[in-house]
């Protein structure tokens, strides 16, 4: 059985991993997709909660804004339903349409591990509707 459900309009997403570290806490996603994000793929370990969403509709509109290619949640999201039109890729658990807390707390830029898969920072993702795979050489170009 697979991991992820996808979400999002763009089906394959391809990029340098960055990643984020939190529980339950969306701070540190709000922060980084409003940075640059051209070439890069947000990699977020919730711990695999299902409680809260670590990514809405507005989080995923600044993502777009801001050029990212994607995000791979573990963890949920919510408004999966205007994620779909935008022009982003996003890989998740599952939905949930509770907000988290903001207590700024989690990691950056941290090697994070799930699904069997080591997801280090400056690292290499590649997804489409079959899977994720990870390369520590950029294998497009």
């Amino acid at each position: 059985m697979p991991l992820f459900k996808s979400y999002g309009a763009k089906k394959k997403i391809y990029g340098e991993i960055v990643t984020i570290k939190c529980y339950e806490d969306n701070s540190l996603v709000a922060n980084q997709v409003k940075q640059n994000g051209k070439g890069k793929v947000l990699v977020v370990d919730g711990g695999g909660s299902l409680r809260r969403a670590l990514l809405g509709d507005n989080l995923a509109k600044n993502a777009v804004d801001n050029g990212w290619e994607g995000l791979v949640i573990f963890g949920c999201i919510r408004d999966s339903a205007i994620i779909n039109e935008l022009e982003i890729g996003v890989k998740a658990l599952n939905t949930n349409p509770a907000k988290t807390e903001k207590r700024n707390e989690g990691q950056l830029n941290i090697a994070v591990s799930f699904g069997e898969v080591l997801f280090k920072p400056g690292n290499f993702l590649y997804s489409d509707e079959d899977g994720i795979v990870v390369s520590v050489e950029q294998l497009i170009h």
